[in-house]
């Protein structure tokens, strides 16, 4: 693997561009499903309770939209995975034998699940009962949901790598322990955010439908019932996203100590830290954080942070500089500095070379085992060996910074929305009144997927230089490749995406404009 010390900067670029070009577009699709997912599911089960049709009309409404958004989800997946194999060839023979076995799962079990009752859901009325049509409709969401939750933890491995051990043999990493993969802590607690969060997505979305009738004058009681539903899911799954999102933040500072120094500009760390508020970084550059200090115009909530990552309002937290110089845990043990980290992951990749070399020639050679044991010492660190300079370990600070602040601010925002028009709609005539509230529903459905957006920027260029952290930098992991193929293929796919994406938008704006129910609208209380 030495070879790919020497690899052309342009490939690695174009070929992290690409999959971020993909991750993201396909992350407008899978929030709305699993979002829609649980609003159809609820809808369903009142008109299963009361037996009125103008649940059932609202629920088939509701799963129309569920099924084009479900499909333009399913294209843009597949391409990803395909991207591992193509552009991502190292990462997938080194760890590929761990990746692999949740997404195989996630195929074989979770989408094929919601592929046979997504059929039943859509062809099933009148030719099932109703409470195997209800039973499919549940089923369909809980298969996506099974689906995101195998996903993320194939993602949260790559982020806090466990269950596994290299073999110096096959120079691939081999998986040891499936339980530890499957059910991780980074694992639980980002799928817990991530699902919660789609709940959010999806409640808006229907609130935004549901306000656009009613400023045309149209449908009024399917709007007035659908918002009361949202309402509801949408400060629940608020109030549970705060939760989970302060759980994911706990493991970050634990785990990934270095993301969390860069989400808030803590250049100097130490005990007692304030939680940033706002600050005036430079959003076009990367400040110079090794002159230590904080950054300019800095708002904070004293002990804030510490009290978010440690539960301690006077707990320990490093910054970028204690991070890349080393320091001592308040328990007493030492984290390397960045150079002796990168000093022990250059004599685990020479102690490879030296293995495979001497088991060539032969295979019972004496020295075999004291280099296999040299070379497990040195592994947590071996993708430190691909680093050149210590500001690599740094990812950019102002992307980070920002991103994280307005996946708070706008889901701070959108709570409080939630209860105003939750309010309105259970306690007063939504239908008559509050224009302002109509208008103001169409602008949080573009905001929800920012925050969206703003929250998986984090995630994955938190992380950065890692493919996997701490084991495999993205310098080590891209396929041997030319840059222009990758170049030529992430224009097309921009071309496709963008394409497959207006198409999705003009299929719903179509089926929401000539939407024409089946009854006459009547009384829906419940």
């Amino acid at each position: 693997m030495n070879h790919l010390l020497t690899i052309d900067p342009t490939l690695i670029d174009w070929s992290r561009a690409q999959f971020a070009l993909t991750a993201i577009y396909h992350w407008l699709f899978v929030p709305l499903t699993l979002g829609l997912a649980v609003i159809m599911g609820i809808i369903e089960t009142i008109y299963y309770r009361t037996g009125k049709p103008f649940w059932r009309e609202a629920s088939h409404f509701w799963q129309r939209l569920f099924g084009v958004n479900f499909a333009m989800g399913v294209a843009t997946g597949i391409i990803l995975e395909f991207e591992f194999g193509t552009n991502w060839s190292n990462y997938s023979w080194f760890v590929g034998d761990i990746f692999g076995a949740p997404l195989a799962i996630e195929g074989i079990v979770a989408f094929f699940m919601e592929s046979t009752f997504v059929a039943v859901m859509f062809f099933g009325w009148d030719k099932v009962s109703r409470g195997f049509h209800l039973a499919s409709t549940w089923l369909t969401g809980i298969g996506a949901t099974i689906s995101a939750w195998w996903i993320l933890v194939a993602n949260s491995w790559m982020q806090y790598p466990v269950g596994c051990e290299f073999n110096p043999d096959t120079v691939r990493n081999e998986m040891t322990n499936f339980a530890e993969v499957a059910l991780s802590p980074m694992a639980i607690d980002k799928f817990l955010h991530t699902v919660i969060s789609s709940w959010i997505v999806g409640a808006v979305f229907v609130c935004a439908v549901s306000c656009w009738y009613l400023l045309r004058g149209r449908e009024k009681e399917l709007a007035r019932q659908s918002i009361k539903v949202a309402s509801i899911v949408g400060v629940v799954a608020s109030l549970l996203a705060i939760h989970t999102g302060h759980s994911s933040a706990v493991k970050v500072a634990e785990l990934q100590p270095m993301k969390l120094a860069v989400m808030e500009g803590l250049y100097d760390g130490g005990n007692g830290e304030g939680l940033t508020v706002v600050a005036a970084i430079n959003p076009f550059s990367q400040p110079d954080y090794a002159k230590g200090g904080e950054a300019p115009l800095r708002i904070a909530f004293p002990k804030g942070l510490s009290l978010l990552a440690t539960q301690s309002f006077d707990g320990y937290v490093p910054g970028i500089n204690n991070l890349l110089n080393g320091y001592t845990r308040p328990d007493g043990t030492r984290v390397l500095s960045a150079e002796e980290k990168m000093e022990r992951g250059r004599r685990a990749i020479a102690t490879l070379a030296e293995y495979r070399k001497l088991k060539a020639e032969d295979a019972d050679n004496s020295r075999l085992p004291e280099l296999a044991e040299q070379l497990k010492n040195d592994m947590p660190y071996f993708g430190y060996g691909y680093i050149k300079d210590r500001a690599e370990l740094v990812p950019y600070i102002p992307v980070n910074f920002y991103a994280f602040r307005v996946m708070v601010g706008i889901g701070t925002l959108l709570l409080l929305f939630f209860l105003v028009i939750g309010h309105v709609a259970w306690r007063q005539n939504i239908t008559e009144r509050g224009r302002w509230l109509w208008m103001a529903a169409l602008l949080m459905l573009p905001l929800a997927y920012i925050a969206s957006e703003a929250g998986w920027i984090v995630a994955e260029l938190g992380r950065q230089p890692w493919a996997i952290q701490d084991m495999l930098p993205t310098v080590a992991a891209v396929s041997d490749l030319k840059s222009g193929s990758v170049a030529l293929t992430f224009f097309i796919f921009l071309v496709l995406f963008t394409v497959l994406l207006i198409a999705e938008i003009r299929i719903m704006c179509r089926v929401i404009k000539n939407y024409k129910p089946q009854i006459e609208s009547e009384s829906a209380k419940y």
